[in-house]
């Protein structure tokens, strides 16, 4: 069989692209929700695939978490069915009219929201990413060229397979949703490059795969950096309440951008509460490197270096400072923070607004786990990624950030003079 390039699936995504843009939000709800269907009765078929990824990544030691972010159980799978039924319960992100105003010379404009076009998607290993991807760009009008890493290319070609499933039950093009299917690493490159077809490009995965697509892109790219992640403790707390969102944000899942990486603890509070903090962690198994201050309240951890501090784990393992109050903690966080997300504890109000303001990440919380990080639990059903970026779209990415605008201008022989 000879090998499809690019240039098979950026025709098939423009095509495609005409009919889905047109549609209305009832035909591509039905997509979404006939594609939650053929998952619920495919269950075991997507479990066998699964088992095969897992295996091969076995044999290839790969670590815990990265095989923990592979794996798919039922539990998981019901979750990606659910996020595609509330993905098809969102309001329609398309034609929205988000402003609307009147010239002096008679002229009415409006600006409409529109599909950004093709969109192409590179991921790693989770699976899940094929659905959620796919079913945030049917909703938004969007088609997409997914690219998938290699351990996970059984598991995301069937699930690919169930979302072309559904659009053509429900009418629309296969091919607004299709999957690279070779693991040469070559497609990667042509994807980039490929901006007669593809308007944006979405990375999903580690530190040297985002640079290698900054790097390289000839298309526009939302910036998704790495997870480094930071809670603050303040000296105002309620102990117990601190520490059960500690353990959350670090050991919920460890081997997600939305896990715990760094905790900063205010030296001023008292040292009891400390040493419970930390015994907390170690109990739970978390590996503990502390600075020279914690070091010397608990001898048994490891002394932490510079490197730390800057460090995505995806492990059982959390980096802790002491510092001096909420600026010195804001000052570390936007020091080494990849502008993911970060939590501050506390019962003080004044300090919480301090560290809302002026901490310079996308996603920043009072008294909340960073595991929140996610586009479901922020109600867009799912999300095609966290951009840390700061051009058009920042954040959990959903259904209403995929799109852009068009200006739509009625007159009444209006003429422009000289």
């Amino acid at each position: 069989m000879k090998k499809k390039n690019i240039d098979h699936y950026g025709i098939n995504a423009k095509e495609a692209f005409r009919s889905l843009s047109l549609s209305d939000n009832k035909q591509r709800n039905n997509a979404l929700n006939e594609t939650a269907k053929l998952l619920k009765a495919n269950i075991n078929q997507i479990l066998e695939a699964n088992k095969i990824d897992i295996e091969n990544s076995q044999k290839k030691s790969m670590s815990n978490s990265f095989i923990d972010r592979l794996s798919l159980d039922k539990k998981r799978i019901y979750s990606i069915i659910d996020g595609l039924i509330d993905i098809s319960k969102l309001e329609d992100p398309l034609n929205k009219v988000l402003s609307r105003w009147d010239r002096p010379n008679g002229l009415n404009i409006s600006k409409i929201s529109v599909p950004l076009g093709v969109i192409g998607i590179i991921y790693e290993s989770r699976p899940n990413v094929t659905i959620d991807a796919g079913a945030l760009c049917i909703k938004s009008g969007n088609t997409c060229i997914l690219r998938g890493g290699s351990d996970s290319f059984h598991t995301s070609t069937l699930l690919t397979k169930f979302l072309q499933q559904g659009l053509k039950i429900a009418g629309l093009p296969e091919t607004c949703v299709q999957i690279i299917d070779t693991t040469d690493r070559k497609m990667v490159t042509e994807i980039l490059k490929a901006s007669k077809y593809i308007d944006i490009i979405v990375p999903r995965g580690g530190k040297s795969l985002v640079a290698k697509i900054q790097k390289e892109a000839k298309v526009p790219v939302f910036a998704h950096l790495e997870g480094i992640c930071h809670v603050y403790v303040d000296n105002e707390i309620n102990l117990d309440k601190s520490i059960d969102i500690i353990i959350n944000s670090k050991m919920r899942r460890t081997g997600i951008c939305g896990a715990a990486e760094t905790l900063l603890i205010d030296k001023n509070l008292d040292k009891e509460s400390i040493l419970k903090i930390i015994s907390q962690l170690q109990e739970v198994n978390c590996e503990i490197r502390g600075d020279k201050s914690l070091k010397d309240i608990v001898p048994d951890i490891t002394l932490a270096n510079e490197e730390d501090w800057s460090t995505e784990y995806l492990d059982a393992i959390l980096s802790v400072k002491l510092v001096d109050g909420v600026e010195k903690a804001v000052s570390h966080i936007n020091n080494y923070s990849s502008q993911h997300t970060e939590t501050i504890i506390t019962e003080n109000e004044e300090t919480a607004n301090y560290f809302l303001t002026n901490v310079d990440s996308a996603i920043v919380m009072k008294n909340a786990s960073t595991q929140f990080a996610d586009g479901g639990e922020f109600g867009m059903g799912a999300e095609i990624g966290i951009s840390t970026g700061r051009l058009h779209a920042r954040g959990p990415v959903g259904a209403n950030q995929l799109t852009s605008f068009k200006y739509i201008v009625n007159g009444d022989g209006q003429i422009r003079p000289n």
